[in-house]
């Protein structure tokens, strides 16, 4: 008795006899049903990556912000799967599978001219902050992910196979290997060198040239509609991005780097470093080593609990504002600077006048491994790599701090750059910082940045001293020392004393930052000017 598929497909029970080859088997895979369901894996793989960089701007790359994609995505597909799998048996036809493509092509074309406008729109929504990111991904890639569905079914109906799951093992493979190929693709070629719009240029376009290849030559539509969204999305490539949406001021130079969005923008007299859309850095084009921002000056606090400072670590580089001012100010001072990102350090390089001089060493990779590599040990540790929205937990915990305690000398400081809220729910993140350096450090100070209550930059400072310092003390040893820079203001915000009985201490097992982070996002973020003028910035 021939089997059951034999009715449909008889040919296959009269050759399923035959073993084909291996070059058979390999020239059977670019055929166009294999290559389609192919490009549909390495397409939906590359756009949810895709879609992290788009929404880092406005919403971050937190837990919330990835665990949004990745749900939405799997919706997708599953909704796409559902509805094809219900039709595929009576309707699947290679110009149905065309035009699928064609219309997940198309739709890319308008996340490339809209979508940075619609992610803007949504930041304020009046929805609880972590479920905000649910609703430009589902608008975005909600649509092209599942028409993107539909190819696997319609795949699987009309792909030659011996059997059943011959058909479905073949189209498990395509689609999990494209999504392999677009995982490695853009994670370690796309991002760094096309950018968000080059990316989703080049994915409309494979999905094109899929649907042009799969569509059968007697049918007209699917080329026809194949070459208009083509056309669509050079038009989009070239319309997209026009009017720049992060920051403000005139772009000096704006990039996709490994780990983030880079832009520079000069707004009258300051230039200014965004990263995924957020402040991250500033300089005067006329002084270039003279502070922007209030919370810099704070840097230079340990100048009053140490007397003697010759070696010093910034981790993080940003704009290289502290480093370029310890440099200016003390002579007699080697800075050692770490950045993760090297595209960063780059562009401090060109547009913020960082000096070529042996008392500058600058080290690309992370701040714990370095950390750990090295074997200097340094009089100050400035803790520089914390954000908003965004805070790498590997160097919050009271393992790395005992890290960073151990590389500093005996009188050494630590000066951790924490912002978030002084009180409230707001500052969770930094009372858990507060009470893991404590863990770490016989003495640990807090001086917030601003008299506000909002989100800010808000500076811990931790030491190896057996004795507490009072505000006293150091307004003592702010008069009798020629720091340098004005830390009047600073001292009058010290804190004696932070509540920490409601907050964790983060460790290598258990950090959970994105959670602590939670409550202060979307806040009002308060950045002091070193003129006098505040000016204030929506956290993200």
């Amino acid at each position: 008795m021939l089997p059951a598929d034999a009715t449909v497909k008889p040919f296959l029970a009269a050759d399923a006899h035959v073993q084909s080859s291996p070059v058979d088997r390999f020239g059977s895979l670019l055929a166009p049903i294999p290559l389609a369901v192919f490009v549909s894996g390495v397409a939906s793989m590359g756009l949810e990556i895709v879609a992290g960089r788009l929404l880092a701007p406005g919403f971050g790359s937190s837990v919330y912000v990835w665990g949004s994609i990745i749900a939405v995505f799997l919706a997708a597909l599953a909704l796409g799967y559902w509805i094809a799998g219900k039709t595929a048996a009576n309707r699947a036809s290679r110009a149905g599978l065309a035009l699928a493509l064609v219309g997940a092509a198309a739709y890319v074309a308008f996340v490339m001219v809209f979508g940075e406008t619609l992610v803007a729109m949504t930041e304020d929504l009046p929805i609880w902050r972590r479920f905000r990111p649910l609703v430009p991904v589902t608008l975005l890639f909600g649509p092209p992910t599942v028409l993107l569905g539909f190819v696997s079914p319609y795949g699987a109906e009309l792909i030659d196979a011996r059997s059943t799951g011959d058909a479905s093992g073949q189209v498990y493979a395509l689609g999990t290997g494209g999504s392999i190929v677009g995982a490695f693709a853009t994670t370690f070629v796309l991002v760094p060198e096309f950018g968000v719009l080059g990316m989703e240029a080049l994915y409309g376009g494979l999905l094109v040239l899929a649907a042009v290849v799969v569509a059968p030559r007697s049918t007209r539509r699917p080329q026809l509609a194949a070459v208009v969204v083509g056309v669509a999305i050079v038009l989009a490539f070239l319309l997209g991005g026009v009017i720049p949406l992060q920051g403000s001021g005139t772009t000096v130079a704006q990039t996709q780097t490994e780990y983030q969005e880079l832009r520079v923008a000069d707004d009258g007299d300051v230039r200014t470093l965004w990263l995924d859309g957020v402040r991250h850095s500033a300089m005067f084009l006329d002084d270039p080593d003279r502070y922007v921002f209030e919370y810099t000056r704070y840097f230079h606090l340990p100048y009053l609990f140490q007397d003697d400072v010759d070696r010093v670590l910034f981790v993080g580089g940003g704009g290289f504002s502290g480093p370029k001012r310890f440099l200016a100010e003390y002579p007699n001072v080697t800075v050692d600077v770490v950045e993760l990102d090297p595209a960063v350090v780059d562009t401090a390089r060109r547009h913020f006048d960082v000096p070529e001089t042996d008392r500058l060493n600058v080290h690309v990779g992370d701040g714990r491994v370095f950390l750990a590599d090295t074997t200097h040990t340094y009089d100050v540790i400035v803790l520089d790599a914390y954000r908003a929205d965004r805070v790498p937990y590997h160097l919050t915990t009271v393992e790395f701090m005992r890290l960073v305690r151990s590389k500093l000398d005996a009188d050494g400081t630590l000066v951790a750059n924490v912002i978030s809220a002084p009180a409230g729910q707001s500052g969770a993140f930094y009372r858990a910082q507060y009470r893991t350096m404590e863990v770490a450090f016989p003495r640990v100070y807090s001086f917030p940045t601003s008299e506000a209550s909002s989100v800010q930059n808000i500076m811990l400072v931790a030491t190896n001293a057996d004795e507490r310092v009072t505000q006293a003390e150091l307004r003592r040893r702010n008069r009798q020392r020629d720091v340098g820079v004005a830390l009047a203001e600073a001292v009058s915000h010290y804190r004696t004393s932070v509540e920490t009985t409601d907050a964790p201490v983060l460790r290598d097992g258990h950090a959970p930052v994105d959670s602590l982070l939670a409550e202060q996002l979307g806040r009002r973020y308060v950045i002091e000017r070193t003129a006098g003028n505040q000016t204030t910035a929506a956290a993200d």
